[in-house]
């Protein structure tokens, strides 16, 4: 049995970054600080990202204009993930976001709601970057489509998240097991990506369902946009997670039966075959 290696985490901005370059750049940090493998943020515009229709009727998604990430932001935070030892990633919503994100972008998220625009998946797919691909609310048909898309555009490196796109997502609509219904069927690596804001949906899908990826939502300090929603943790309730996470893979081992370092000294304070006392006759 090959020893399994820890999931790649991902702290998810959002648009808790409320604008501020220094929030932002506070996000990497404590990303970085908290053991996280990734930080991705959101590149949208709400005139590309809903409908004229919408715009006119809603003034709830008219005022979204708030949660745009400014595109100066985008070499910033690239340069600061760097010097922090982190990927960056980012989500486009149009495919003029994907061209200001090439040239900075580790790999692209394409998040559950652009599932069905097969252009964006092309453009992504297409980019000679790896690709995530969430797919909350999808069924199965719609997953399968997506993947040969990907495929389809020469995507080299592309993973699946599974996830419930409620927020939050009560424990009992994850359907965990449901990362491995696609994993098998799709013979790609499949994560979960977190609404539920519960350690015990984070541990099974890690320990019972083998995601390779856990993808969860950050904010700071309770003033993020998204984080009265209830589907963001917080730095001291996701680090404990994730360091309990890791350090239980760190205790798999290589899997040869051998005697460990710790053990060595006590190896010759054993009973002794001839007459099953301590230690072995050699140190008597």
């Amino acid at each position: 049995m090959t020893p399994s290696v820890a999931p790649q985490f991902i702290a998810e901005v959002s648009s808790n970054h409320n604008q501020d370059l220094d929030r932002c750049r506070e996000f990497i940090d404590r990303a970085a600080a908290l053991g996280c493998d990734a930080v991705k943020f959101q590149l949208f515009r709400i005139d590309q990202l809903f409908a004229p229709q919408i715009l006119r009727r809603s003034e709830a998604h008219r005022r979204r204009k708030q949660w745009e990430l400014p595109t100066k932001f985008i070499p910033e935070l690239a340069v600061r993930c760097r010097l922090r030892g982190i990927q960056f990633c980012c989500t486009p919503f149009d495919l003029h976001a994907v061209e200001i994100l090439k040239p900075h972008v580790h790999c692209y998220k394409i998040a559950s709601y652009e599932l069905m625009w097969d252009a964006l998946l092309r453009a992504c797919g297409g980019s000679g970057k790896p690709v995530i691909l969430s797919t909350g609310m999808a069924n199965m048909a719609e997953v399968e489509h997506a993947v040969s898309v990907l495929k389809q555009s020469d995507c080299k490196a592309f993973s699946l998240l599974h996830c419930s796109s409620a927020y939050p997502a009560p424990p009992e609509h994850c359907n965990l097991a449901a990362i491995e219904t696609m994993r098998a069927a799709l013979n790609c690596a499949v994560g979960w990506s977190d609404h539920s804001h519960q350690a015990a949906v984070l541990y099974r899908a890690v320990h019972r369902w083998q995601a390779h990826i856990v993808e969860f939502h950050l904010d700071l300090d309770r003033e993020g946009a998204e984080y009265k929603t209830g589907h963001c943790w917080l730095p001291e309730e996701i680090g404990p997670v994730i360091q309990t996470i890791k350090q239980g893979f760190v205790a798999d081992g290589a899997g040869e039966k051998v005697p460990n370092p710790a053990e060595m000294p006590d190896r010759n304070w054993r009973a002794d075959p001839s007459d099953g006392l301590r230690p072995l006759l050699s140190e008597r």
